[in-house]
């Protein structure tokens, strides 16, 4: 008997599977998903948001597995530090010389933003879908970061296809992030 969350996980990855912009809960704020590698709800997530397309965007994956083309040239040192750091709260500008990911993702960068994330309600949804989705903070950019269910919907109502239930984590701030080429903090 699958749970709650694995039910609400499979109804999310459908949506998302069907070119869907979903909200959902994670450790610190309401986020933003897509497929990462569909161009038009990538697109739609970007006019929504306000956020220019060479910023780039974030993934987050329910484990390494997920990640398993992006992660295979690292270093054991590097590959050492990912797995030291996730699950967790910090988000790696991984190289992506393929690429694997489009330029709708990278945005002006050569890495990709990938983070492994803790929360159920998160891994449940990637599990479902079956690889990496699209993550950023639920809010226009520049502006704070949604912390309630309700604020979300007065803010972005009809715009969001599909909302995932759930609490967020007890984290206060969204995750840090830190390039993995020279393990400097970049936020």
């Amino acid at each position: 008997e699958p749970s709650v969350i694995e039910c609400q996980a499979e109804q999310a990855a459908a949506a998302l599977g069907a070119g869907a912009l979903i909200a959902y809960p994670t450790e610190a704020v309401w986020g933003f998903g897509c497929d990462p590698h569909d161009r038009h709800a990538v697109s739609r997530l970007l006019r929504l948001k306000r956020r220019p397309v060479d910023k780039g965007l974030l993934l987050v994956a329910a484990g390494t597995e997920q990640l398993g083309a992006l992660l295979a040239p690292l270093t054991e040192r590097q590959l050492r530090l990912l797995q030291n750091s996730w699950p967790g709260p910090v988000t790696w500008l991984i190289p992506d010389p393929a690429p694997l990911f489009p330029e709708w993702i990278r945005g002006s960068h050569a890495s990709v933003a990938v983070r492994v994330s803790g929360h159920p309600v998160v891994q449940a949804i990637c599990r479902a879908f079956g690889g990496p989705l699209v993550s950023t903070s639920a809010n226009h950019a520049g502006s704070p970061a949604i912390r309630t269910l309700a604020e979300l919907r007065r803010q972005f109502g009809e715009a969001i296809d599909h909302v995932v239930p759930g609490e967020l984590g007890d984290r206060e701030q969204p995750s840090e992030i830190r390039d993995l080429l020279t393990g400097a903090r970049v936020r």
